[in-house]
């Protein structure tokens, strides 16, 4: 059952990728079309390292002896939420805006509320993975969760820019470092 659920959940998870993909192509074939901000393209690594990271995270779902309705609507709809943050992004078009910059901050509700929510339900996830699974991430984990979401909340509170920024190399940082401490393999 896993094969069959994984397949839509990474058609979801490589648009977003893609998404991503294109939208910094984007920037390269339309350098004029708007002003980058080093904070979005901070956001834009997070979200191609997440994307990633959450493909590579669910195969121990493998493991998962029943299936239900519910654990296949929620896996898609985990895939769903990381798609629609990386999603806004890059809209198709930066009308009424003349830069990355000025369209995020406009934006940062849907983008922090989005990832709110993901991070938000990861414990969840975590959890179908199973009880030995969950424990093994440790307290760490459980302060990443609280922390993440916290941040999230204060990037959609507020537009100031060097908290923005501060926001977005702290969230970078930490996966980074989260992936490379934890899952250097997976069982």
């Amino acid at each position: 059952m896993f094969d069959y659920v994984m397949t839509l959940a990474a058609v979801i998870i490589g648009l977003a990728v893609a998404h991503l993909m294109q939208g910094l192509a984007g920037l390269i074939e339309e350098p004029g079309k708007g002003k980058i901000w080093w904070v979005h393209l901070v956001w834009v690594a997070y979200m191609l390292i997440t994307s990633a990271f959450w493909w590579w995270f669910e195969y121990p779902l493998h493991n998962k002896p029943e299936w239900t309705f519910a654990v296949y609507a929620f896996v898609l709809a985990y895939a769903f939420l990381i798609y629609m943050a990386a999603a806004v992004l890059f809209p198709r078009r930066l009308r009424g805006f003349h830069s990355y910059e000025e369209y995020f901050l406009a934006r940062r509700g849907w983008f922090f509320g989005l990832l709110f929510l993901f991070i938000l339900i990861d414990p969840i996830d975590s959890a179908l993975k199973g009880r030995a699974h969950l424990q093994s991430l440790g307290a760490e984990y459980w302060i990443a969760v609280i922390s993440l979401d916290v941040l999230a909340i204060v990037g959609i509170v507020t537009p100031r820019k060097a908290v923005q920024g501060s926001i977005a190399v702290l969230a970078l940082v930490y996966q980074i470092s989260w992936i490379a401490r934890l899952f250097e393999t997976v069982h």
